[in-house]
């Protein structure tokens, strides 16, 4: 399996959102691993991840690709973090795996109750159709990259950026749609999330920006 392995000291881990690419935090990851050691991946039914997944991928499939990360960089306990999709497997990771996981931080993680409206609905009916209207949503993240920057000047800078990293690194609407369908497909799982006893930190974005 295809993992990044970057900076020195304690380890974390992240796992990416439902896009799949570990490319679109990019940035993130840059600037994590000048203060910690960063591993990450491509989620395994991504081609770039060379995980070879067996049949179609399952949230257990996802679980097991972290503990494989951490076993190929040889790391026995690692903070896990997951990203909206990824708060999902990393929960579930340190439900299956408590003794591998030092704590546990979740980003707009998405919630094991979390099912599709009807817009969302409509675009799994139709991933490729409304591979469009997705991509043009993502300039609503423009005010949250510009508040992170002191000028106008350096946050569309910065939002250029990512914007040439998300087409370089683009994401595949069907593997996408099957990732939200099984979200839908998981039942029970808040029983096992609730054995996590891990320091946990839950990070949202901010209202104003939402």
């Amino acid at each position: 399996m295809n993992i990044i392995d970057r900076g020195t000291g304690s380890p974390i881990v992240v796992i990416p959102g439902v896009q799949g690419r570990w490319e679109w935090m990019k940035p993130g990851i840059d600037a994590l691993a000048q203060h910690a050691r960063v591993i990450t991946f491509s989620l395994a039914d991504e081609p770039s991840a060379n995980a070879n997944p067996p049949g179609k991928p399952r949230m257990s499939s996802y679980v097991e690709q972290v503990r494989e990360a951490l076993d190929q960089a040889g790391i026995e306990r690692a903070a896990i973090c997951g990203v909206s999709f990824g708060g999902l497997i990393a929960a579930a990771f340190a439900a299956f795996y408590p003794r591998h996981v030092s704590s546990l931080v979740l980003v707009s993680a998405l919630p094991p109750s979390w099912r599709p409206d009807a817009r969302v609905s409509f675009y799994l009916r139709h991933p490729w159709l409304m591979t469009p209207v997705f991509c043009l949503g993502s300039f609503r993240f423009y005010r949250e990259i510009a508040a992170a920057n002191d000028t106008w000047w350096s946050g569309l800078a910065a939002a250029w950026s990512a914007g040439i990293n998300v087409l370089l690194h683009m994401f595949h609407p069907g593997r996408m749609a099957r990732r939200v369908h099984l979200l839908s497909s998981v039942h029970g799982i808040e029983w096992e999330l609730a054995r996590v006893k891990v320091p946990t930190m839950i990070v949202t974005g901010e209202e104003s920006l939402e």
